[in-house]
């Protein structure tokens, strides 16, 4: 073999040596620019998931001090119709022996030792008056309505009832009212579930200034007859 050709071969070895660095420097390249594309676009979804969630916590916590601005002005309201009884009057013993109260439904005396459970209870059937009495003892509202009730507002009013803590529904027969709502010595009957007073009665009584035991448990006690 010549020198020349001898030349010539090494100089094609050379050729292609270089083209695979090349060829290999490119695809690092391009390889490291996928890779910062991707590490780009994740952390940019990151950083939109987290501005989404800060947003959403902002307009939630935005909603609460709305909610919460709008029930001290409801609870600052006048109800009309509202009846009271002086708290210094009304008993809180712990009998066993059977109680006969002077309103209906009851809105303070002695009663149950055990409390009926007003964790947003809604009972289809009456609960012992006693044991609703205990329930109100702990600073809940207590929503009572008889059969004459139209089912659209026993449906709107159980739906608020099972969202609220410490409120409690039962139907009862023997009421004045259609519907009636009942708080630690307070009492007011309304028109319908869309009565304002319903919001007022709520905003003011669910462990209101009323409350002989604030926060004490609305859960453990009775359960549905």
């Amino acid at each position: 073999m010549s020198f020349d050709r001898r030349t010539r071969i090494e100089q094609m070895r050379n050729a292609d040596r270089a083209r695979e660095r090349r060829n290999r420097a490119l695809t690092i390249g391009l390889s490291a620019l996928v890779v910062v594309g991707l590490v780009g676009f994740g952390t940019y979804a990151l950083l939109d998931r987290s501005e989404a969630a800060d947003r959403k916590q902002a307009v939630a916590a935005e909603d609460a001090k709305a909610s919460a601005a709008e029930k001290k002005s409801l609870a600052a309201e006048s109800i009309k119709g509202l009846k009271t009884w002086d708290a210094k009057k009304l008993t809180r013993n712990h009998v066993t022996t059977t109680v006969t109260y002077p309103m209906k439904p009851p809105v303070g005396g002695d009663h149950s030792p055990v409390w009926m459970n007003c964790d947003g209870a809604v009972y289809k059937k009456a609960i012992p008056d006693m044991n609703a009495v205990h329930a109100l003892e702990h600073g809940s509202v207590w929503v009572t309505y008889t059969d004459k009730a139209p089912a659209a507002d026993v449906a709107e009013l159980a739906a608020r009832v099972g969202k609220t803590p410490y409120s409690l529904m039962s139907p009862y027969q023997d009421q004045a009212g259609t519907i009636m709502l009942s708080a630690w010595g307070n009492q007011v009957t309304v028109d319908s579930a869309d009565d304002r007073r319903v919001d007022q009665f709520f905003a003011k009584f669910v462990q209101g200034p009323q409350t002989p035991e604030p926060g004490a448990a609305c859960t453990g006690g009775l359960e549905a007859p």
